[in-house]
Formats: C-alpha cells, structure tokens, sequence
C-alpha cells in the first residue's frame, strides 16, 4: 500500500467529489474514445443525479465505485464495476454465461498516470468483485475504443485478452468498441 494515496470505495455523502472527478475526466484530450458521456451532458446534470450515482456505488453488490485518494484527501482516480447477470437465453448480448463484473468510468489523472494507480484501482475493483459470494462472478470485462491504443496496451498488461467480440459505439455506429475479459483465477 503506498502511503500517499489509498483505494477506497466511494461514500454516497461524497457526491460532489464524483461530479467533480467526472467532469473532470470528461474534459480530458482522450474523453471523446473513453466515454460515452460528454462533458456537455454531465455538467447540465442535477445534484440529485450525482447523489443517486454516488449512492449507487456506495452499497450492496450491484455496483461499486473505487477512487484512489491522496494523502490530502484529492481524488486521483476512478473505477466502476457494474455486476451483470445473464438474460434468460444465459448470455450478456455475447458468448458469456454466468455473472460477470463490467468495468466503466475508468480514470485517472494525468499527473500520476504510469505510476501504478490504475492498476492498484484495478485491483482493488477486482478484489470486491471476486470476492462477491452471491452473485459469483466468473469473470471482468470492459469495452476500450478501437481508437483508444494506450488504453488496450494497459488493459493486456493487467490480463485482460480480447474476447473476439465488438459493438458499435452508440450514437456513432461507424467506430466500433472491442470487449476485452479477465477470467476469475
């Protein structure tokens, strides 16, 4: 653990540091490949919205938001792990079966990208999420922008491998998003 900075779950009570960090990751150079939110639609969101998300990755096993924090209380990053359970045909829109974590929001500040903060987010995502008794996930997954390399090259590095599946990115079905997966070990 290094202590300049710890992984902790989010608190519903703090809101206004997720609007903030979101916001903030919106206006980064790589958002428009990163996200399917812009920065034009969050920042027009009420307080409620951002209360209800917070909350939302806050408690219970359905979804849970881990930041990374500074010593002097500054969030440095963010990730989500959304569970997905299969529809009644067994499958998630793909090849899976079981439950699965979905990783989103992924972000980190640029200063302190490459010192190892996004993997110590990503393992603090995948410890909660396979660490789940019910639901048992069987395994992570993300999308990355087929334009987004340095955000793959990543992602390989930690142990997720493409599952052969893409889908359009919505309201920009000409640009494609590529899952990538971990399997539970």
């Amino acid at each position: 653990m290094n202590p300049d900075h710890v992984m902790r779950r989010v608190r519903a009570e703090e809101w206004p540091s997720v609007k903030e960090l979101r916001l903030f990751a919106l206006q980064d150079p790589a958002a428009p490949v990163a996200f399917l939110e812009t920065y034009r639609s969050a920042v027009g969101r009420p307080d409620a919205f951002w209360q209800q998300r917070a909350a939302g990755g806050a408690e219970g096993t359905d979804v849970a938001q881990f930041v990374a924090e500074a010593a002097d209380g500054r969030w440095l990053g963010s990730v989500t792990v959304l569970v997905e359970r299969p529809d009644r045909e067994g499958v998630f829109g793909g090849e899976a079966e079981g439950v699965q974590g979905h990783l989103v929001g992924v972000f980190v500040r640029p200063e302190v990208r490459g010192t190892g903060l996004t993997e110590a987010l990503f393992r603090a995502a995948e410890e909660w999420a396979f660490g789940l008794d019910d639901p048992y996930l069987t395994r992570l997954r993300l999308f990355v922008h087929e334009d987004n390399p340095r955000a793959a090259a990543f992602y390989r590095r930690y142990g997720f491998v493409p599952s052969g599946s893409t889908v359009p990115v919505p309201d920009r079905p000409e640009e494609r998003e590529v899952e990538m997966v971990r399997e539970r070990r």
